[in-house]
């Protein structure tokens, strides 16, 4: 016990500090974007599935986040759904679209993949506009409720009104994402998926079927993905087309590349830091994408893990150092 304790004090601390954040965080505004940022980071770390650890570059993310978001949309608003049945429906529903769409696109490679997604993509943000009687079109869905109560029979009923609870709702499914992704990156499973993006030829002659590999990384990407959209929309009460826009998607991008790549720590902590960034850069508002580009060129030049890869770095000097004294 002792030894499982010096080994992961460090994750026991930022659990606590996240539990108590509420408590010690009161402002409405601070809060708000504190819970979007743990919602982005769900988002940031299934793309990092995709992208870190198995190589292929998907820009139907914000898609697939639509997917859900209009989903539970639909599924409660429209339909009178319970949120609890509503949310992983949608995120299956997005993960049997990605499955049709993985099939053909995933034997492409490279930019043809990309190109590809890219295309589902902009399919998608355009059925979200123009499909009135289904979304609303571009004035979107207006009043989806919060996430229904949980009732424990004989105790308590949680309800999700309070920005607190919704708080520890998003960070419940944040701490779920991170236990699933780690148990599957750290699998055997998992070694196929690096082995694929670090040579699929080489994989493939080993007898890897890299593309059964791909198209699972892609299809548990993609329910992720959609779950943090249907929590958004039942959090944030209101959706437009824009959820499905490429702007979400580089949004995404920028979070797990300035964060790191093929780490787990690294698109929470770019979820954390960009949004937090945009806000106080509100004034920039006109040059913030000139911004975040030259400093996605830095990082991709100097720090290619970005903000983990950084981290990194200095922590073995400061071994290193130690060491020589």
């Amino acid at each position: 016990m002792m030894k499982w304790l010096k080994t992961n004090w460090f994750y026991l601390v930022v659990l606590v500090i996240a539990l108590a954040l509420p408590l010690v965080i009161t402002n409405r505004y601070y809060s708000q974007v504190i819970t979007m940022s743990l919602l982005f980071a769900i988002g940031a770390l299934s793309l990092n599935l995709i992208l870190g650890f198995t190589g292929q570059m998907s820009l139907a993310h914000g898609a697939f986040f639509a997917i859900g978001a209009y989903g539970v949309a639909i599924l409660t608003y429209t339909l009178g759904w319970n949120f609890w049945l509503a949310l992983p429906s949608s995120a299956l529903l997005a993960a049997f679209i990605g499955f049709l769409v993985g099939m053909p696109a995933l034997r492409t490679r490279g930019s043809y993949f990309a190109i590809t997604t890219m295309c589902l993509g902009e399919i998608i943000y355009l059925i979200a506009g123009n499909w009135m009687e289904l979304t609303g079109g571009h004035n979107g869905i207006v009043g989806i409720p919060v996430p229904s109560p949980i009732a424990v029979p004989g105790v308590l009923e949680i309800t999700f009104q309070s920005q607190a609870s919704q708080y520890y709702l998003v960070l419940f499914f944040l701490l779920l994402t991170v236990f699933v992704m780690h148990r599957l990156t750290k699998s055997l499973r998992g070694m196929t998926f690096l082995a694929t993006a670090l040579n699929e030829d080489l994989s493939e002659a080993v007898g890897i079927n890299t593309f059964r590999t791909k198209l699972l990384s892609f299809i548990v990407a993609n329910f992720f993905a959609a779950l943090a959209g249907g929590i958004y929309a039942s959090l944030i009460g209101s959706i437009s087309p824009s959820v499905a826009s490429l702007t979400m998607t580089f949004n995404f991008l920028m979070f797990v590349l300035l964060g790191g790549i093929t780490t787990l720590a690294g698109p929470i902590i770019g979820a954390f830091i960009i949004p937090i960034l945009l806000e106080y850069l509100q004034f920039l508002q006109d040059y913030q994408m000139i911004l975040f580009g030259f400093l996605l060129i830095v990082v991709i030049i100097y720090f290619p893990t970005g903000f983990m890869g950084l981290y990194a770095k200095v922590r073995d000097k400061i071994k290193k150092s130690k060491v020589g004294a």
